[in-house]
């Protein structure tokens, strides 16, 4: 896992969940990005953001998906 320091610099398109509504309380993630997932945090677009790999990133949807997160 890296880290970008400015997440509004990287140049990706980030996308926001349907299922978020109009909460401001979600993550954000960046599609087409080779081998990684870059994940921000949607009220601090300028913050950081961590960028995981594919592999890892689809172990946890997997694993919300099955309800296996503690």
């Amino acid at each position: 896992m890296t880290n970008i320091s400015d997440a509004s610099t990287a140049g990706y398109t980030w996308t926001k969940s349907t299922y978020s509504g109009a909460q401001s309380d979600c993550v954000e993630v960046a599609h087409g990005v080779a081998g990684s997932m870059p994940v921000r945090d949607s009220k601090r677009p300028t913050g950081p953001a961590l960028v995981i790999s594919d592999g890892a990133w689809g172990a946890f949807v997997d694993a919300v998906r099955s309800g296996n997160v503690a």
